[in-house]
């Protein structure tokens, strides 16, 4: 029986068509992960250079009847070829956003060369195949219906098209055309991009899900389908083989947990940017952040200041673990967070030598249902490779541009490896019972934007729709980043006291948060107005 509070449960995500492939599976009688992971596969479809089945993530997972609670890391590997050394050679320089390296011919940023071995599908099918409970061809079958049937191009994925990719990056629109596929999928006949409102079909992958609903993940990773996409890199100079696909495998385990103002945070492990949301908060508790005001000037300098101290630890002690040692227990242990927090207090300031930003080449999934099961899952394709096997209609990731091509560095290539994101999916409980959940796409700026969202939360006590519109800022660099909604009589202040403040013209940035609250009166979701995503609850046909 379903608990009054969840009611028949709530899908918030990025992609109506998405949310409503989720409720649609809670409707059908299917759980959390269920619902995840059709709403997943559906704008892998609808939302194509965001995520898809050859994209990377991090998922939580909170099954309370099952005693799960867990998380699936799927960050892309480099492949095996891939040598430490085999870009130094042809480094220009880094982008302005410090997200990824310039190399000569952009052989990391866009092409065949720019692929890690993809981790998204063999996590959907893993998750929904061991937690959900209805049938997993059913759960594909909404994905496969909007790729045959096609689907109206929203605005945010055509402003994506024409100004997603930037800061001496490649071009969104070159990434669209690179391959002959592409250019049939993205393109009319005389060579121009389609536009908003045109109604976008992909045979050609609605066909390749076909046959994944048929046979699994394993028809992508050991069968015909790894065949072909080891056959196109093998004739393109790729670096990704058949061996690289049939020995990839997730990363399953405990989430990372924390506590901030008496409730229980729990959230993912490095590669992925947990760690920067629970350090930023253990510094943070150090202060009345209620008393302070919301976006005060002692309020964003006190928070902005966290961030970047936070920042700093990880550009300099977090990556992959299975490469570096990454020391989690000192960098959340009380006694390191209280003295990050002493130096705010003495009014010092932390040197972060790197740009703000990062492109929002990701999407976020949340998802509560009728018997508290939760899920909270980030999946992306990085910057897209560009790159559409003829015949199989998906883009593949782009994650090989974010390795640093200098060997001997955190961040540098090396085979296997992962490189870190600040994919952050993240939970809250208080007094052991499910809370908050909520995450976010937007690069660098994720960790900043779902924090900021839990402060409004605990500390303001915001309704989750107050709590994700409130206007953010980010500090990720030495200066202090705000949207357009933070008034000039506050940055001003700031300014004068030294800081160097950069005001972005949007009214909505840094990530674009979506969450779920459990409220004595029922779940209550939101998404950000900044996109073009929505809340639905399963129990009527209208939004939240």
């Amino acid at each position: 029986m379903t608990n009054s509070r969840f009611g028949k449960g709530m899908v918030a995500a990025a992609q109506p068509e998405a949310v409503e492939a989720g409720v649609n599976a809670l409707r059908a009688g299917g759980n959390a992960v269920d619902a995840a992971i059709a709403c997943g596969l559906v704008a892998g479809v609808v939302d194509p250079q965001m995520c898809g089945i050859a994209g990377f993530g991090n998922a939580q997972l909170y099954l309370p009847g099952e005693g799960v609670h867990t998380c699936v890391d799927f960050h892309g590997t480099s492949p095996a070829g891939t040598r430490p050394d085999q870009w130094e050679h042809l480094v220009v320089g880094e982008t302005r956003d410090g997200f990824g390296f310039l190399l000569e011919g952009n052989v990391n940023d866009v092409g065949y060369q720019s692929i890690t071995t993809p981790g998204s599908l063999l996590a959907y099918y893993e998750a929904q195949t061991r937690y959900g409970r209805l049938p997993w061809a059913d759960v594909v079958t909404p994905a496969i219906e909007w790729a045959e049937n096609g689907f109206p191009i929203r605005p945010a994925v055509h402003h994506w098209w024409l100004e997603g990719a930037t800061m001496g990056r490649v071009s969104a629109v070159e990434r669209l055309r690179h391959t002959p596929a592409g250019r049939r999928i993205y393109f009319h006949d005389d060579g121009t991009l389609r536009g908003i409102g045109e109604n976008l079909r992909n045979p050609d992958m609605a066909r390749t899900l076909q046959r994944i609903a048929e046979g699994g993940a394993n028809v992508f990773y050991r069968g015909e389908i790894a065949e072909e996409i080891a056959a196109d890199m093998a004739a393109n100079g790729g670096l990704l083989s058949a061996d690289d696909l049939a020995g990839y495998r997730t990363v399953w385990g405990e989430p990372l947990r924390t506590t901030y103002r008496g409730r229980d945070v729990t959230t993912n492990r490095p590669p992925g940017g947990g760690v920067m949301v629970a350090e930023i908060m253990g510094i943070l508790e150090n202060f009345d952040l209620a008393a302070l005001g919301h976006n005060s000037v002692d309020y964003i300098r006190t928070v902005s200041e966290a961030m970047k101290l936070a920042t700093a630890d990880k550009d300099a002690h977090v990556g992959d673990p299975e490469f570096i040692d990454v020391p989690l227990d000192r960098l959340l242990s009380t006694t390191h967070t209280t003295a990050l927090a002493e130096r705010i207090r003495r009014g010092e300031r932390t040197n972060v030598d790197r740009m703000a930003g990062e492109p929002p080449d990701t999407t976020h999934v949340c998802v509560v249902d009728g018997d508290g099961n939760a899920v909270t899952m980030t999946h992306s394709l990085g910057m897209p490779s560009g790159v559409v096997t003829d015949g199989l209609g998906f883009m593949y990731n782009g994650c090989m541009g974010v390795f640093d091509p200098r060997p001997g560095r955190p961040g540098s290539l090396a085979p296997g490896k992962r490189r870190f994101s600040s994919l952050c999916p993240t939970m809250v409980f208080r007094d052991g019972e499910l809370d908050l959940v909520m995450g976010a796409p937007g690069g660098t700026q994720i960790a900043m934007g779902v924090t900021q969202v839990l402060l409004n939360a605990i500390d303001f006590d915001m309704p989750i729709l107050d709590a994700i519109i409130a206007p953010r800022f980010s500090g990720t660099s030495n200066a202090i980043d705000v949207c357009n909604r933070i008034p000039h009589s506050i940055t001003q202040r700031l300014e004068s006291d030294g800081y160097d403040v950069i005001r972005w013209p949007g009214s909505y940035a840094f990530a674009l948060v979506h969450g779920i609250a459990v409220t004595p009166d029922g779940l209550r979701g939101a998404a950000d107005p900044g996109g073009d995503g929505m809340a639905m609850s399963a129990t009527e046909d209208v939004d939240s």
